[in-house]
């Protein structure tokens, strides 16, 4: 865990960007629901089958509105021109217009338009890049390759039938809800739409969407939705969507020469091991080799769960959980706590008896706060 804990909260929010941004662009292309095509009613396990059997096209391109609204309204500004400032003006975050490139070998182009430069988030078939014009900032991660026979393997999956698809939905039941496969016209497109929500432990996510072509089984719309409204979070979106061969310089992108380059390295996996005396109902995990290394245990079940992040601070070093200045700030049990409220959870920082602690759930601040005072 130890990059991702050393990342100060504006570049790992910047990732959290990345991450979301990637996940959406990789399974929604296009929407714009208008007057067009429906497809032929389906049950849920059909159309998902049928999506997966079918033939690929050549390549995808699109106009795409990316919309997010997880910090609208928060003071990231306030910290002038360094990160913050760069973090609230990145169309990652604020939203944009752009445009969409996937070509036949799975390389991929994303380009979110903003006044201060465009932002790109490419992958290559091997390393996910993202370009904030904003800081110009290249964030590069690239996925460890697993050894072995299990690295072909994946490659290699049957495709489910209906039968086992229907199955892992039943599975899923108690968890989630599902709704049918609800015919759709999606960038004129004739589409199915499935609508998946928690059935309990949801804290503030209320569900997810996903639209997808019924001729091609292309993703065509993905969106996030909080518990307290109606209207998506998250929502990547498109004007236009055709399919046909993409060139391959169009899914190339050249940083200027100047720009910052960050290499992300993701969370090396740990067994859970006691992190002191963690509340009631609490797990724990962590490297146990270095009792410097910051502790994470988590609170609850489902995603209403909070999870916290404790460490000593280092003398002299910049706190990495601090957030940043111009949020609102709260007393916690004497202590001064910067807080972090969105749609879809919240974040609360503060130290305490020479400990430094980051609190994360898809709660309310009422809900986190009520937490830290009874640690």
């Amino acid at each position: 865990m130890n990059i991702l804990r050393r990342l100060p909260l504006s570049r790992l929010l910047l990732l959290c960007g990345l991450v979301v941004a990637i996940g959406i662009g990789a399974t929604a292309l296009a929407t714009a629901v208008g007057a067009g095509p429906t497809p032929p009613p389906k049950p849920l396990p059909e159309a998902v089958h049928d999506a997966l059997a079918a033939s690929p096209p050549a390549g995808v391109s699109a106009r795409i509105q990316f919309s997010n609204h997880l910090i609208e309204g928060a003071s990231l500004a306030s910290g002038g021109s360094g990160a913050a400032g760069g973090l609230a003006s990145s169309p990652l975050l604020t939203g944009a217009s752009g445009r969409l490139w996937i070509a036949a070998d799975g390389r991929t182009r994303l380009e979110l338009q903003s006044e201060k430069g465009d932002s790109q988030i490419l992958y290559d078939g091997h390393t996910v890049s993202l370009y904030d014009a904003s800081t110009n900032t290249l964030y590069r991660y690239t996925p460890q390759q697993e050894s072995g026979a299990d690295s072909t393997a994946t490659h290699h999956h049957a495709i489910p039938t209906a039968q086992e698809i229907q199955e892992a939905i039943a599975k899923a039941a108690p968890n989630a809800t599902f709704s049918g496969a609800t015919p759709t016209d999606v960038a004129g497109q004739p589409a199915y739409t499935v609508r998946i929500s928690p059935s309990h432990n949801g804290g503030l996510i209320g569900g997810a969407e996903l639209s997808w072509d019924a001729s091609n089984g292309v993703p065509l719309r993905a969106a996030v939705y909080s518990s307290t409204s109606s209207a998506p979070v998250i929502e990547l979106a498109a004007t236009e969507i055709s399919y046909g061969p993409v060139d391959s310089s169009t899914v190339d992108f050249t940083p200027p020469a100047n720009a910052k380059v960050e290499e992300v390295t993701l969370p090396e996996k740990h067994e859970s091991q006691p992190s002191g005396q963690p509340a009631p109902g609490g797990t724990s995990g962590g490297s146990g080799a270095n009792d410097n290394a910051p502790t994470v245990t988590t609170h609850g079940e489902g995603l209403a769960a909070i999870r916290m992040i404790e460490a000593h601070p280092k003398e002299g070093a910049k706190s990495s959980s601090s957030l940043p200045e111009g949020l609102p700030q709260v007393k916690i049990n004497g202590a001064t706590a910067t807080e972090l409220a969105t749609p879809l959870g919240t974040l609360l920082s503060f130290e305490r008896n020479s400990m430094r602690y980051l609190l994360v759930g898809s709660v309310t601040p009422a809900a986190i706060e009520a937490f830290a005072r009874g640690m």
